[in-house]
């Protein structure tokens, strides 16, 4: 004979009060382990799409990133050269050189911290390479004037970012804001644009560029395209495909992001099974001649443990599902940190996804059904005839 599940949830409810505090101890654990994939997600999305697999990225042989990285301005004419490169309608070769430099600038709700924030120096190549670019707000910068345009993650977020205020890239040369613009949700969208010529002439970088980036004729050029520029070692030039650059620069952080989730995830956890067994334990007893009367009435021990465990099961479920709502709500909140591995500062969404919920779900009702094993055994266990003497 088995129990109800009517019973089941009648007997949630009358103890309603130990019933919600073990399912936000449930919610919390969904909420934290979401949570912090959805944001590894995020920062993996707003790295990676910035990448293309038929476009080559030519640094210096030994730079972890374009920031630490200075090459020649002769690798542009080289990359232009090589075979492989498309080539526009006029045949002019789709290859655009640019220079990263790095500015600290402080928060503008907190003025006494302080973060860096990448500045490009592009021109109008960068632009074609990347069309899904394009400015919301203002109008886009002169060239070879101390104009910048911000990118719509970072702008007004950090002193002198917003439309119409200035930031200093060297002392006593600054820039002023003109143009807010988006970039498909993209590490650009981390990024202030400013002319190539004013940034290398602000930090007196004549005649050296941080990279080259050349658009191909298909994904299959690429080995043509590396050989072309490697094989000079004197010229000391590496060449990686976009996407690979991309994924190298934002994998330590997304490693990071998730490990610290896994490890916050993994001690809630604890507690949220150790919640979930005071509650049962407190239920169990209060329901010990409850659950004698079940006995004596003819219910097996295994019904009154499959009943307990249901009860740890559907607590279990309602915590779960308010901690996906939480961590679904998190896509709305854009988050900012330091990518380490490059030193730009990155904004980026919460990034939620059906196996990222479903799996901080199974975890949830896991951790539950943990904590419920044991006060059902011990249900299970109830001698009937001196549960109802006691």
């Amino acid at each position: 004979m088995a129990i109800s599940f009517r019973y089941s949830l009648q007997s949630l409810l009358r103890h309603r009060q130990t019933t919600l505090a073990a399912a936000a101890g449930i919610a919390l654990l969904v909420f934290v382990l979401a949570a912090s994939r959805m944001l590894a997600a995020g920062l993996d999305s707003t790295m990676l799409r910035a990448g293309r697999a038929d476009r080559a990225l030519v640094m210096q042989v030994d730079a972890w990133s374009e920031s630490g990285s200075r090459i020649r301005g002769s690798a542009f004419e080289l990359a232009a050269g090589a075979p492989g490169v498309r080539r526009d309608g006029h045949g002019t070769p789709r290859v655009a050189h640019e220079s990263v430099a790095t500015v600290y600038l402080s928060r503008a709700s907190r003025r006494s911290e302080y973060t860096s924030v990448q500045v490009r120096g592009v021109h109008s190549a960068s632009f074609e390479l990347r069309p899904y670019l394009r400015i919301v707000q203002g109008r886009a910068a002169r060239p070879g004037s101390s104009e910048a345009i911000v990118g719509r993650g970072i702008a007004g977020r950090y002193a002198g970012l917003a439309l119409g205020e200035h930031f200093e890239l060297q002392k006593s040369r600054d820039f002023v804001v003109v143009g807010i613009f988006e970039a498909d949700q993209t590490a650009y969208e981390s990024e202030a644009w400013v002319d190539l010529e004013s940034l290398r002439s602000a930090l007196s970088w004549q005649g050296y560029l941080s990279s080259v980036t050349a658009e191909l004729e298909s994904e299959r050029a690429f080995p043509s395209f590396s050989r072309a520029l490697t094989s000079d070692k004197l010229a000391g030039l590496s060449v990686t495909r976009e996407t690979d650059y991309y994924e190298k620069v934002s994998s330590g952080m997304a490693r990071f992001i998730r490990g610290i989730g896994s490890m916050v995830g993994f001690t809630f956890s604890f507690g949220a099974a150790l919640g979930a067994a005071i509650t049962m334990y407190g239920a169990v007893s209060e329901r010990r001649r409850e659950l004698a009367v079940l006995r004596a009435l003819g219910f097996r021990r295994r019904a009154v443990l499959f009943g307990i465990l249901f009860e740890s099961f559907v607590i279990a479920l309602l915590g779960g599902a308010f901690g996906m709502l939480l961590a679904w709500l998190t896509r709305f909140i854009h988050f900012a940190t330091v990518n380490y591995a490059t030193g730009q500062l990155v904004a980026f969404p919460f990034l939620p996804s059906l196996r990222i919920l479903a799996g901080a779900l199974a975890a949830g009702v896991v951790a539950g059904l943990a904590g419920g094993f044991l006060p059902a055994w011990r249900a299970a266990s109830i001698d009937p005839v001196r549960a109802m003497r006691s």
